[in-house]
């Protein structure tokens, strides 16, 4: 297994373990302002499909991974003006911006990455931020939204691995076995998914949500269209501030 399949694998752990406790974490006091218009940057979901073969080993699918990112990045859009919001999607950059969206990009992984642990994982709370969620990108996010003119950027990430047909024999086969008395669980493909909105004044960490399972195809329209509005069902809205967890 690779490193980056043994993280997916280790951070999926974690998102399940945590099933009972709530996926949703909010600033303290959050809400989108009231007195006065907002603009919703969309950066391009970040996206990882791919199948699973029989021996367990995982391989990415150009194919699946561009049509469910398109799908996506559509579904975003239409949930987000049902909202009443607006958000317009960040256009590909060149030069110094793109390097700019790739290093906000990869630092909001960063601290994605330590919202799983500080947050989800039993035994790892830190003292400190107990009650609260008080995450950041730092003020330099700024510049994210000089470039795509926008107030807040929404972050999406979905990973998804498809069981093959030789995989999907094996779990058929493990069941079976079950009516002559050995049962061997064959697990299927590795999803989950989260979303995230940063005020782009601070570069604060506003509000993040995960699914911690599959829900819908993305490679469809529809699948994908399911999965973000579940997913962005609880991002406050205008007057719907929460406490932060």
């Amino acid at each position: 297994m690779s490193r980056k399949l043994a993280a997916l694998a280790a951070m999926a752990c974690v998102c399940l373990s945590a099933s009972a406790m709530a996926r949703t974490q909010v600033a303290k006091g959050y809400e989108l302002p009231k007195d006065r218009p907002v603009k919703i940057i969309s950066l391009r979901p970040d996206v990882s499909v791919g199948s699973l073969d029989a021996g367990g080993v995982e391989e990415a699918n150009a194919d699946w991974t561009a049509a469910a990112r398109a799908n996506l990045a559509d579904a975003v859009l239409q949930n987000q003006k049902a909202q009443g919001n607006t958000v317009v999607a960040l256009a590909d950059q060149t030069g110094d911006d793109a390097k700019t969206v790739d290093d906000y990009q990869k630092l909001f992984h960063a601290v994605s990455a330590a919202v799983f642990l500080h947050k989800f994982t039993p035994g790892a709370k830190l003292p400190t931020k107990n009650d609260r969620f008080d995450w950041t990108l730092g003020p330099g996010a700024a510049r994210l939204g000089e470039i795509g003119g926008g107030d807040y950027a929404l972050f999406v990430y979905t990973h998804d691995s498809f069981s093959s047909s030789g995989r999907k024999a094996l779990q058929v086969a493990g069941l079976l076995g079950c009516g002559v008395g050995f049962c061997m669980v064959i697990p299927g493909g590795l999803h989950f998914y989260y979303a995230s909105l940063v005020d782009l004044k601070s570069g604060d960490v506003v509000w993040f949500n995960f699914q911690p399972s599959a829900d819908g195809d993305i490679r469809k329209p529809e699948g994908a269209q399911h999965l973000v509005d579940k997913l962005l069902s609880t991002m406050p809205g205008r007057g719907q501030g929460a406490a932060g967890k």
